[in-house]
């Protein structure tokens, strides 16, 4: 049977979209789920997925074009003969995934021989399983449904997205040397990688390699004014978006307030609760206790879990706590949105700001993960800088900036001690707050997070 795909349904208000890239062309053979292109909307960057396996017959779009909804995309042979596509590659996986056990049958089976043969085995000898898995699982083949050695290299441990990255840079994950758990290839290991290089190991603590910054190619039209030559080129749509919200929020009386919290115990207990954190999936940042506070905040100032309707003039209390959280993604920057931020605690936090900010980073975020949010954070601690004024991202009235924190002088019952001092920064709508209530705010912010308890406490 033949399929014809047309471009679904989008999500509310998404009526077109630009082709930024086709993962196919004809004669390809899919399955479902797998992505056949991405379009780029002025909320997000979204992949459409096959609806079934199959060959790819005509594809319809091409790269750089705008295409709207219910526009035909691809044309797939679903017939019986590819039917089976998606079951016998599962079936693939599945050997894939048995070489372990299969190397350490062998391994077991040639060490009880030797073992039997010498009724006193040494220490040396009670090893000998670990060094044969280690040499067998360097390379293994399979030949008519059989396992042998010295052909294929083993599949590396790496989550797709670690697979994808690693295609996107141009590396061979097979030749990369995982450094994490049971030898897991992480980010950090494709960027690092270089062929005849030893990767980092965990013995030694290293310090943060640098950020890759990738050139800018704006892929733009050559021209020219009265002082020298230029390149033409047009805004992508997250960045048109971009700059309409922000032009559109900049309308409203900005007023920044700006201030320091010494988070010298509230980095003790991080690093001492993250292990509990990082086991369900998470990673403990001061993000994620700041979004925490955040909530607690908003319950007690109202009206900074706001918006103000001019048109009726009328302020909008809003009665529920969706936290947005600014990611810097290669297309520019996007807000996810965690939802009833309030009605969970700061490991659930912490789970979905990694899931939502690595779906953001891939390409994978949803356009309702970037809508309703009531109160934004952002956080440019990674990058530098002591101080920055962030802009409000409407219709939210308030938005917090973090600052990289450093170790400083404080002076503390006749001396000075060494304190971690974070630095924060409050913009808000001067229409809706005054800077009365706004310092009130940032202090209850501030020292809450000084005195860690009232996190339990309050919350």
């Amino acid at each position: 049977m033949t399929i014809e795909y047309k471009l679904p349904d989008l999500g509310e208000d998404i009526e077109t979209g630009d082709v930024i890239g086709v993962f196919v062309s004809a004669g390809d053979t899919v399955v479902e789920d797998q992505a056949l292109l991405e379009i780029e909307t002025d909320k997000a960057a979204i992949e459409i997925p096959a609806p079934a396996g199959g060959t790819i017959k005509e594809v319809h779009v091409n790269e750089g074009d705008t295409i709207k909804v219910g526009q035909l995309l691809v044309t797939i042979d679903d017939s019986k003969d590819n039917g089976n596509v998606k079951k016998s590659q599962a079936q693939e996986a599945t050997k894939i995934k048995t070489q372990d056990e299969v190397i350490e049958e062998i391994a077991e089976k040639e060490v009880e021989e030797e073992m039997n043969a010498d009724p006193e085995p040494n220490k040396e000898l009670e090893t000998k399983k670990e060094q044969k898995i280690s040499e067998d699982e360097d390379k293994t083949i399979e030949k008519d449904g059989e396992l042998t050695s010295d052909v294929i290299k083993k599949t590396p441990a790496a989550s797709p997205t670690i697979r994808r990255i690693a295609r996107e840079v141009g590396v061979d994950i097979n030749l990369v040397e995982g450094t994490g758990p049971g030898g897991r290839i992480s980010e950090e290991d494709i960027r690092n990688f270089s062929p005849g290089k030893k990767p980092k190991t965990k013995t030694k603590k290293q310090p943060p390699a640098p950020p890759i910054i990738k050139p800018q190619e704006p892929g733009g039209k050559d021209s020219s004014d009265k002082w020298g030559s230029i390149n033409r080129a047009p805004m992508s749509k997250v960045r048109k978006l971009t700059a309409e919200r922000l032009t559109e929020a900049w309308k409203a009386p900005h007023v920044t307030q700006y201030d320091k919290a010494d988070i010298t115990d509230l980095e003790k207990l991080r690093k001492e609760f993250g292990k509990t954190v990082a086991e369900a999936g998470g990673k403990l940042t001061m993000t994620s206790i700041i979004l925490k506070v955040i909530t607690l905040a908003l319950k007690a100032f109202p009206q900074f879990n706001a918006s103000v309707d001019m048109k009726n003039g009328e302020i909008l209390y809003k009665k529920y706590y969706n936290i947005g959280i600014a990611v810097d993604t290669d297309r520019g920057l996007l807000v996810p949105v965690i939802k009833d931020a309030n009605k969970k605690n700061i490991t659930k936090l912490s789970v979905e700001l990694s899931e939502l900010s690595e779906k953001a980073r891939n390409k994978k975020i949803s356009v309702d993960e970037l809508q309703g949010g009531t109160f934004t954070i952002t956080n440019l601690g990674g990058i530098g800088g002591t101080y920055f004024s962030p802009v409000i991202n409407a219709p939210e009235v308030s938005i917090l900036g973090i600052s990289r924190s450093a170790v400083e002088p404080v002076y503390i019952d006749g001396g000075f001690l060494p304190r971690l001092m974070l630095p924060l920064s409050l913009s808000y709508d001067h229409r809706l707050i005054d800077g009365a209530d706004a310092i009130r705010f940032l202090r209850w912010i501030i020292e809450t997070l000084e005195e860690p308890l009232k996190l339990p406490l309050e919350g």
